[in-house]
């Protein structure tokens, strides 16, 4: 359960927060939201997929780290296999909120970072903002102006039919099967088959390099397996 609060210098003037990586740490998860502006740092490490929203009526970008829920792949122990976190993982336990039509930063008081004894400092004795909580503050802006762009990016794909579901089978060394559904990527061909209008119109709304972002990162799908592969050898 989450209990969410508006941060503030005086309820929260004790707070810290544990920034190390691990499964108890709530960084278990398969994959994470991600958007159009984060694609380039994403494309390094992780495939970029999108899985259609809560009602159906469109998609959300989500940077991939496993081949089913509570799968993370690039943990090892207490360790971020990858050089590159994504925001939503790194701005953890905090959120935006609002507050009187404002932006307003909130924080998860039952998330397990949650700490009065150890971890980074929110607040200066004095009441004043830490580095870490300025840092928080740049990376929760990024992702609410990045959300925010992700709508006009995924209605051009969908507009030009350039979305397709797929079915990933994965082959263990003891010759287990395992599949991944559900995702959606973009047609690379269908991209190629568009005139140049439309792929002018792509690159001058800025949607065009984000869309081979997108394509460049599938090519993460053989580490991601390889990464399952060894798993798997280092528990038969």
């Amino acid at each position: 359960m989450a209990r969410h609060q508006l941060l503030n210098n005086i309820d929260h003037k004790a707070l810290r927060i544990l920034t190390g990586r691990s499964a108890a740490l709530g960084d278990g998860l398969m994959c994470a939201l991600t958007f159009p502006d984060e694609f380039r740092s994403i494309q390094a490490h992780y495939p970029i997929v999108f899985h259609p929203t809560a009602d159906g009526a469109s998609f959300q970008p989500l940077a991939l780290f496993g081949f089913r829920e509570g799968q993370n792949l690039f943990l090892d122990g207490e360790r971020w296999d990858a050089s590159y976190v994504p925001m939503v993982i790194e701005r953890a336990p905090f959120l935006i909120g609002q507050s009187g039509g404002e932006a307003v930063i909130h924080i998860d008081m039952d998330s397990p970072r949650v700490s009065s004894s150890a971890g980074e400092p929110v607040f200066l004795p004095h009441g004043g903002s830490t580095e870490y909580l300025d840092r928080v503050n740049s990376l929760l802006l990024a992702i609410h102006q990045g959300v925010a762009s992700t709508p006009a990016f995924v209605d051009a794909l969908v507009r030009r039919d350039l979305l397709e579901s797929f079915v990933l089978d994965i082959e263990l060394g003891d010759g287990s099967q395992n599949r991944l559904v559900g995702f959606h990527t973009i047609n690379e061909e269908r991209l190629q088959a568009l005139p140049g209008s439309e792929l002018e119109a792509l690159a001058s709304s800025g949607h065009l390099l984000p869309i081979y972002m997108a394509i460049a990162s599938l090519s993460n799908f053989r580490e991601l397996i390889e990464r399952q592969q060894r798993l798997h050898a280092a528990h038969a």
